[in-house]
């Protein structure tokens, strides 16, 4: 069995989630409180990160290794292209929303909002999240200018870094701090990768305590 060492409203656990669901592997699912640093976790993953996935005998960290494993192994639904210049792009919108993206508007917007919450660290700090928010204009700009050019993200087939994207927009959206009406190609984008089936068991999530924005409009005030 395969088995995933994850946190729920993590970007990058979500990005092998997303692989791993696209591919029709069965994964068990094992929540990690990684900032506790418990003993046993980190001989999974002496760095101390999730997501941390068991297979094929082995114990692999660092989501961009994992997704190109699987992809390399389990060739049904190809996420990465066969040309090198079209996996080179990939690569790079990969790494412009696993390093860019999160470091100016994920890490900034859901550390404050969601993960200070959960860890009990205290009341979010509006600056930071004034930034996430500001940031974020610019890259859901920049989506869309490479939507006007293609059909997805890095070309004209579906990819990793498709992936990647929604993963972090998939968080935020949790929490409704994305502005879909601000470029209307990015919106059909995230409309059309989130029908897919790989999607539903992200779209089931829920932290204690703090439901889907979604939802918020069906509570009783």
């Amino acid at each position: 069995m395969i088995r995933l060492y994850h946190v729920a409203l993590s970007p990058f656990c979500r990005k092998v989630r997303l692989t791993l669901a696209e591919k029709k592997l069965e994964v068990e699912l094992v929540e990690e409180r990684y900032w506790e640093q418990q003993p046993d976790f980190l001989r999974r993953n002496p760095a101390g990160k999730v997501p941390v996935l068991k297979m094929d005998g082995m114990m692999m960290a660092e989501s961009q290794a994992i997704c190109e494993y699987i992809d390399e192994t389990h060739t049904d639904a190809p996420l990465m292209p066969r040309d090198p210049a079209a996996r080179y792009e990939v690569r790079r919108l990969c790494a412009w929303f696993d390093d860019k993206f999160n470091a100016e508007v994920t890490a900034r917007i859901m550390g404050e909002r969601v993960w200070k919450k959960v860890r009990k660290e205290g009341y979010p700090d509006s600056k930071t999240v004034k930034a996430g928010l500001t940031a974020i204009k610019y890259h859901l700009d920049y989506m869309g200018w490479l939507l006007e050019q293609r059909r997805w993200l890095a070309g004209d087939v579906m990819t990793l870094a498709d992936f990647s994207a929604a993963a972090h927009l998939s968080c935020l959206d949790y929490i409704s701090d994305v502005d879909w009406n601000r470029q209307e190609a990015v919106k059909d984008w995230y409309a059309k990768i989130k029908s897919r089936p790989a999607f539903r068991s992200l779209l089931a999530d829920q932290l204690p305590g703090m439901p889907p924005a979604s939802q918020y409009a069906e509570l009783d005030f």
